[in-house]
């Protein structure tokens, strides 16, 4: 497997630990809002990062993707 790959495993492995989901809630999340190619397309950056900077990254992204609230 590709170290983007790999990556993205570990991502959603962290991400699931941290927020106490299941692998399908993960999942189903990152689909939804587009966080598997962000992910992706942010490796070289997001790499070289630490968990909680991840964690805290990918739930800004998230948020940054749904819709307003009034």
């Amino acid at each position: 497997m590709s170290r983007q790959g790999d990556f993205l495993i570990f991502c959603t492995e962290q991400y699931k630990s941290a927020k106490n989901l299941t692998g399908k809630q993960v999942s189903e999340l990152f689909t939804r809002y587009g966080v598997w190619d962000y992910i992706y397309s942010c490796f070289e950056a997001l790499h070289t990062t630490g968990v909680n900077y991840i964690i805290e990254d990918i739930d800004l992204y998230i948020k940054a993707r749904q819709p307003a609230t009034t």
